[in-house]
This record gives structure tokens, sequence and C-alpha cells, in this order.
């Protein structure tokens, strides 16, 4: 007879295999995803986690970083128990299996275990506050949530604003508030909302709610649990659907990291609207029962963090972070005058990594930045790096049962798979490739579709790579036209459509401009109507004044006489940014001397920088500066 340790020894055997190595690969894949055990939900996950280590604690939630000594933790059983209180909430103000609950906060510890209610009561639908009025609006008409968590006056002022004057639309049935971090007592009173609508702080509604069960029905694999916002070819961001099986199989390729064990804590300040925060900082922990430290409402954009950074690390003893490059060309430039041994793991990700920036924060903290990738379409991570095993060049190695191919698209449609080494789009497939685009809502849930980026269960990324032949990923640019901003999707057509808007512009194409603090940055570039004055400082305020969000505003505005096209006459982006990258180098070398020439073309469908020096010209300094870009570029000397 099997006795339950040994059941419990070969249930842990099956969960947590060797991967700590590249050619660990192979012998995780021998044994059936199936066959792991993994929880049927997020809300099973965390369950399991509150049953194995009651007692543990969960989460460490800063205020702010000023007051980074000063947390409100959480064990697993009180987390558990929060989100038993706020879904039974949730369940009486009618919300049921298929319905959004939209969540409109920056991180706070009342929005951790609410994130998480929603997805055990109905579906979560993370929005970014920072975006505007009417594109929070229409998020939620795709999204069909009628309950909304949201920030307070106290925690987010503009954000409570936006809230108020979606419920005077007609938007909401019901507005749960959120406080800040470690508020003090009592609560301030809030203003009344015409409409009979149930307003009210969340920690205070849910105070007498059961918190040992869940009065619904628990979700299920196939169920949804997440529609998350993400850049798309419209003004507004498409809603993408993530399944709780998609969310949990994801979580534990990352937990399944045999470099972190239950004793590592993991530091998170991504907001949770962001993909990152949820299934890394979130989910992931769960797994292992790790520790989280979340940092204030701000998260990497508090510039007080950076000064603490590295007090916070070694206080808390962090063993693993994730951020994005800008993040870390800032941290490479703090003083560490305390021990940041614990710190093992750093992960980067969302946008190129530059390499002065890569080896900058290697020299400075003597921690390798590990690569991955990924894309809200499929959950959130597809590759990881190995840091004892760096691959310079690279994003990483697949993850385990996701399976990744080059293609190109043949003249009848048809996508073909190219050879080790080629270069062409990127495609992926298993079990976290996403259940599709939100295209309507009927009775019985969301309509979802693909929209023809996923074919035969293969999710076309839109962006170029190639594969080596030991199955490590390299980027190459973008097929599609996001501008990617620190981490931050921004939609062209924003741009353009505030452009396009003037009287006197008749095209307008907008682009990202490499930049060595946030990667990138956007650019516009415009057609003019004939007898056109209008100046181009002039366009740079009228786009700023009418984009949606500060971050899409573009930095430049550049006026040609036309915009470039392809040979059937479509816009040619590529182009765009060939001049964009070639106009930002001209600035950067511009005392150098010796630059004899800068040039930018589009190589293979990526855009390759070509500087040209003097003979006499010592190139160190030239190649310093173009190391801090994360672009393609050789320098050539002249004889």
């Amino acid at each position: 007879m099997t006795d339950k340790s040994t059941l419990e020894t070969s249930t842990e055997e099956l969960l947590w295999p060797s991967y700590a190595r590249p050619d660990d690969l192979a012998a995780i894949e021998a044994v059936p995803l199936e066959a792991r055990g993994l929880p049927e939900s997020t809300y099973a996950l965390l369950v399991r986690a509150a049953q194995r280590w009651p007692e543990r604690n969960a989460l460490t939630v800063l205020p702010d970083a000023a007051r980074w000594r000063e947390p409100v933790r959480r064990t697993y059983s009180e987390l558990l128990a929060d989100v038993h209180r706020y879904a039974n909430l949730l369940y009486e103000l009618g919300v049921r299996r298929t319905d959004a609950v939209a969540l409109i906060a920056p991180n706070c510890a009342e929005l951790i275990p609410a994130t998480l209610a929603a997805q055990l009561a109905g579906i979560a639908a993370p929005i970014n506050g920072g975006l505007s009025k009417d594109h929070v609006a229409e998020l939620l008409r795709r999204s069909g949530a009628r309950v909304v968590v949201t920030a307070g006056p106290e925690l987010a002022p503009d954000t409570w604003t936006t809230a108020r004057e979606l419920a005077a639309r007609g938007l909401l049935d019901a507005i749960l508030v959120l406080r800040p971090t470690a508020a003090p007592e009592p609560p301030p009173a809030l203003p009344g909302i015409d409409g009979g609508l149930r307003v009210g702080y969340l920690e205070v509604l849910a105070a007498n709610q059961d918190s040992t069960e869940f009065l619904g029905a628990p979700p299920a694999p196939s169920d949804l649990a997440a529609l998350f916002h993400t850049g798309g070819t419209t003004g507004v961001p498409k809603l993408a659907a993530h399944r709780h099986s998609g969310e949990v199989s994801n979580a534990w390729m990352i937990a399944a990291n045999s470099l972190l064990d239950d004793q590592s804590v993991v530091f998170a300040a991504l907001p949770l609207f962001h993909v990152n925060a949820l299934v890394v900082t979130l989910l992931a922990p769960l797994f292992r029962g790790q520790s989280v430290v979340w940092a204030g409402p701000l998260g990497y954009r508090d510039f007080a963090l950076y000064a603490e950074f590295w007090n916070i690390v070694a206080h808390y003893r962090i063993a693993a972070m994730s951020a994005v490059p800008t993040v870390y060309a800032v941290l490479a430039n703090c003083p560490i005058d305390t021990d940041i041994s614990s710190l093992r793991y750093a992960m980067v990700g969302a946008s190129p990594l530059p390499l002065a920036v890569r080896e900058s924060f290697q020299l400075h903290t003597g921690v390798t930045l590990v690569e991955g990738y990924g894309l809200t379409e499929a959950t959130c991570a597809t590759a990881r790096s190995f840091p004892e095993l760096p691959r310079p060049g690279a994003v990483g190695q697949r993850m385990p049962y996701q399976q990744v191919a080059v293609i190109r698209t043949a003249e009848d449609g048809r996508w073909e798979r190219l050879p080790a080494g080629e270069i062409g789009v990127l495609v992926i497939s298993g079990p976290t490739i996403f259940a599709g685009y939100v295209t309507g809502r009927g009775s019985a849930g969301h309509y979802v579709d693909g929209l023809g980026t996923v074919v035969d269960g293969w999710l076309s990324t839109g962006d170029l790579a190639h594969i080596d032949d030991d199955g490590f990923i390299h980027l190459h640019g973008r097929a599609k036209d996001l501008i990617i901003r620190g981490g931050h999707n921004i939609d062209p057509a924003t741009i353009e459509d505030a452009l396009l808007s003037h009287p006197q512009v008749s095209g307008a194409g907008a682009v990202g401009r490499p930049d060595v603090h946030s990667g990138e940055v956007p650019v516009a570039y415009v057609a003019l109507v004939a007898g056109a004055d209008v100046t181009e400082d002039e366009l740079v305020a009228w786009a700023g004044e009418r984009v949606h969000e500060r971050a899409a505003a573009p930095k430049t505005v550049t006026v040609l006489d036309a915009l470039p096209v392809t040979d059937v006459g479509k816009p040619f982006k590529l182009g765009l940014r060939a001049d964009a990258t070639r106009r930002e180098l001209l600035e950067a070398l511009a005392e150098i001397a010796g630059v004899a020439g800068i040039a930018a073309a589009v190589e293979d469908g990526a855009i390759v920088a070509t500087v040209a020096l003097d003979s006499d010209t010592d190139r160190s300094v030239t190649e310093a500066i173009l190391g801090r870009y994360a672009i393609t570029w050789k320098v050539e000397v002249r004889q």
C-alpha cells in the first residue's frame, strides 16, 4: 500500500524536475504536462499554497519607497481569506463565471487579493489607469464589466475621477474602492454618486463576507481567467483572453526554475495590469510558497525607489526580480554600500536589452542579467535564459511544452517553416496560447477569435527572429508596428489619428526611434496638403494634446514630401524606422571626430545601422555609444 508521504514525494518529484540548464528540456518533456498534476485554476493554486504553507509570509507590500521598512504583510492563509471575502462580495453583487470585473488602480495591498478574487468569481479585466477616459470606457464596453474595483481619492485621484465619470455615463453598477497600503483609519467619506450605484470601500463592504470558502462554483481549467488589453492595429487596445489552464501552466514553467527554491524572495514592481506582474510575480510564487515583496503604487516609476533599492534587496534578502532594460540602466548607476549577495536572478524583458546596459549592470552588481521573451497572447513567458550559461544575442530557450518555429508566408498565404539560422516571423504553440481576442459578448459569455494571429494552433508573434541549432531564439526587430517604450506598448495608430485630425496633414506615420533610456520613443512623420504652413513644432504640440496618454506623445514630427510606400502602395514603416535610427545616431555621434557617414538600411526585414569612420579614428568611443542602443549596427573604417 502506498502511504501518504510516499504519494506526496512522488507528486513533488513530478512537479519539480531539474531545470537549471538548457539540456534539461528534453528530460522535462519526456513526462507529459498532463501527468504533472498542475492545479486546475489560479484559485486551486492559491488553495494549495494556503494548505501547504498557511503561516508562511506570502505578501510584503511597501506603502511607498520612503516607507519600505513599514510594510503590510499577509500570510498564505490570510491571503486566501481575503480572496474568499472579496470573491463572495463580487458574487453577492451578481458576478458569475462569465462576467468580467474591471480593476483600475496602481498596485496596493488590496489590489492583489482583489485580482485573484475577480478570477475566482468571474474574469479579471485589469485596465491601465493612465489611459484616457474614452479608452477606459471602450474597454469596459468590450469586456462587459459592470463592477469596477478602482483606486479611491487617497490612492489615485485621477483614477477616482475617471471612475466617477464612467459611472455618470451609466457604464457601471458598482464601484469598489481601494485605499493606499497602510492607510490611516478611519477612511474618509466617499462623495456620493447619482444613479443608484453601490459604492463603498472594498475592505469595508467585504468585512462580513465568509472568509472560509467561496459560495459559488470554482472555475474550471478551460474557463476564462483574465482579459488583458494589449496593443493592436486600431486606436483602442485589444482584449486578449487568458484561460485558467494557460495562466497556471505558464506560472509552473516559470516556477520550475531550479535556481530558486521555496525560501527565495521575489521582488515585484510592475503594475498588475501587465501580464508579467500577474504571472511572474503573483502566480508563479504560489507554486513554491515563495514570499513576494511588492513595491509601492508607483513601482519602478517612483524615483525614490532607486535611492533605496539596494537597501531593500539587502533587508528583505531579495533573490529574484523582473524589470525592463530602463530600470537596470538606472540601477547600474546607484551606489551599492550593503550586502546584495541574495540577488541571484535578475530577469529582463519587454524590450531589447542594449549590450552596454547588460555589461554595466553586471559589472556594477556581479549579477548576470537573464533575458526572457514573451507576449500577452502567449499568456506571458515563452523563453528563458540561464545565468551561468549566457548566450549573447539570444533572448533564451523555449520553455517546456511550448514549441517555437520561424516561418515565412508563401504567395498563397500558407506558412512555410524555415530551417535553423534563417530569419522569419516567430510563431509559438502549446498550452499557453491565449483563447483569442474579445470580439463580442452573448448570454453564454465572451466571443473570442484569434483574428488571423493563430493558425492551426500556432500563434504568430509578429516578431522577426531566427532559431539557432541549439534552439535559442534570436530577435531581429518586429514585423508588427508596435512602439515599445520602456516595456510599455504604444499603438502608432493613436499618434497617427491625432496628427491626421490636423487640417493641414494629409498623411502620417508613427514609429519608434532608438533611445538609450527607454529602448525607443515615439516619433512621427507627416505629409502636408498643398500650401500648408504648419511647423513641425506646432504638430508636436498638436499631437501631444490629442493622444490618449503622455507616453504616446511623439518626441518629434518630421515633414516629408511624401511618406514611403511599398511596391503595392502600402505604408512602409521600416523605411521610417530606418530614418529615425539614422537621425538618432546623427545626434548621438555629432561630437565624435572622424565620423565620415551614418546610414541605416532595411536588411532581411530588420534595421541595420552603419557608421563609417576615417582610417585614423579610434573606433572604441563610437562603439561604446552604439552599444547603449538596442539596435543592430556595424562600424566600417574607410581606408
